[in-house]
């Protein structure tokens, strides 16, 4: 599989990454060890998680330590999950990047992203603080944000993080003009979230309620031929947010046994031609409306 460097951090990552939001309802050990090392087999070296995915981490530690050497781990801090204190206190981010440590049974990860943080709380400082620590004490390599939206261009614009995680896809595509272009001037990793649109195009009808309801009811509007076909939108898919500029992975979740080396074999070709990809942009300049933020 293509791999790309990771901005100024040096790590040569994968173009394709695994998302462990899915499997943190999973209970089934062996299908998550079967999922995983399929991955790693497939050619993805990106497994990326959170401290409030369920038991992802603790399942990716269970299934994958032994190989700890054939991948870069990413997870993310600054929910509670599990805490008496409140979302953002450093005394819990602290707790809670030493907890993930032990659930993913290793001594340091690669890249500890903060989770969706707001603007607000990122101006007072004392979160980028209990990371910058964490990256001191070598309890991570590098320091991240995920999120969207103007919180995630003043993240960026602080210069103090190595990564990015922000939604990129064709149903969401603020993020491009919004935060992309500071992201590569400062040489930071990126990593695409719901490159997919969490294949929103395959729903006839969704409740409001829905997670995917809001990308569901942009691809309506947006009206993509591409979607007829859900190989080739899946394909269109990942190779969009893998083309945009100064993107070098796109993270996917799923619970299919196959899918990774599917996935793999898509992107043999991994980005659209000039006109493809211009096409698709120039489509969201004409349809999307001023509300047609980041989902976050």
């Amino acid at each position: 599989m293509e791999k790309r460097i990771f901005g100024k951090t040096g790590m040569e990552v994968s173009i394709l990454g695994f998302g462990g939001s899915e499997i943190g309802s999973e209970t089934d050990l062996a299908k998550v060890e079967k999922l995983l090392n399929e991955a790693l087999d497939a050619g993805l070296n990106v497994i990326d998680t959170a401290e409030c995915y369920g038991d992802s981490e603790e399942l990716i530690g269970k299934a994958l330590s032994r190989r700890r050497d054939d991948y870069y781990l990413f997870t993310k801090c600054g929910h509670s999950a599990g805490f008496e204190d409140e979302d953002w206190n450093p005394a819990m981010l602290e707790k809670s990047i030493d907890r993930s440590l032990k659930r993913l049974r290793t001594d340091y990860v690669d890249v500890i992203h903060l989770h969706s943080c707001s603007e607000k709380i990122l101006r007072q400082g004392a979160v980028i603080e209990v990371l910058q620590k964490a990256k001191q004490q070598g309890k991570t390599r590098f320091i991240g944000y995920s999120g969207d939206r103007t919180d995630a261009r003043y993240a960026v614009q602080t210069g103090l993080f190595d990564s990015l995680m922000i939604s990129l896809n064709i149903a969401d595509q603020e993020g491009i003009d919004l935060v992309l272009p500071e992201a590569v001037e400062r040489q930071m990793g990126v990593v695409a979230k719901r490159p997919v649109a969490n294949v929103a195009w395959t729903y006839e009808t969704l409740s409001e309620k829905a997670y995917p309801y809001v990308y569901w009811q942009r691809l309506k509007e947006l009206g993509y031929d591409f979607l007829a076909d859900h190989d080739r939108a899946v394909a269109t898919a990942l190779r969009f947010a893998l083309t945009v500029p100064g993107v070098h992975t796109a993270v996917v979740g799923t619970q299919k046994p196959g899918r990774w080396a599917e996935n793999a074999e898509l992107l043999r070709t991994s980005t659209l031609s000039g006109p493809e990809y211009e096409n698709i942009r120039a489509r969201w300049k004409q349809v999307a409306g001023e509300d047609w933020v980041g989902k976050t």
